[in-house]
């Protein structure tokens, strides 16, 4: 390559095979390359000729290493959505469905907590934790017993 780019960022991770490099099709595929890889812009992207040589060397490269961590990244969400679906049409009898995805917590508002907290503190030492037991009746629940005999 006339040009310089960290190898980290454009080989394969996945697809690389077993890192064991095939001397023998490398020659043959010497002569051939540029259609090798204008076969492969071809079929994966439906480039035309124009657009596939508009790009340069270093484009190609990226896109390619692109191609591979969305197919990863794609077929891994397939397999979780497969598994999660397996697991949710097997799961006992009413037993909680199982959410594919998770929502990222969001951050804690440390005024506002710690405001909140002042506020607590200070309606217990006013009232005592009698207001945690209204809660609980309110709501139709026992009160929890406290663990390890505190």
């Amino acid at each position: 390559m006339p040009f310089f780019i960290p190898s980290r960022l454009v080989e394969f991770e996945y697809l690389g095979g077993n890192g064991e490099r095939d001397l023998e099709y490398e020659e043959l595929a010497k002569d051939y390359q540029d259609e090798i890889d204008f076969a492969f812009f071809v079929v994966n992207f439906n480039y035309s000729k124009d657009e596939y040589l508009a790009l340069t060397p270093k484009e190609k490269l990226f896109i390619m290493k692109a191609w591979e961590t969305k197919l990863v990244s794609d077929t891994t969400h397939f397999r979780n959505a497969t598994l999660n679906a397996v697991n949710n049409a097997l799961r006992k009898k009413n037993k909680k469905f199982i959410e594919l995805w998770k929502k990222k917590q969001k951050k804690l508002d440390k005024d506002f907590a710690e405001f909140s907290m002042d506020s607590v503190i200070k309606t217990e030492e006013k009232e005592g934790k009698s207001w945690v037991d209204k809660i609980y009746r309110a709501n139709g629940m026992t009160t929890p017993k406290k663990k390890g005999g505190r």
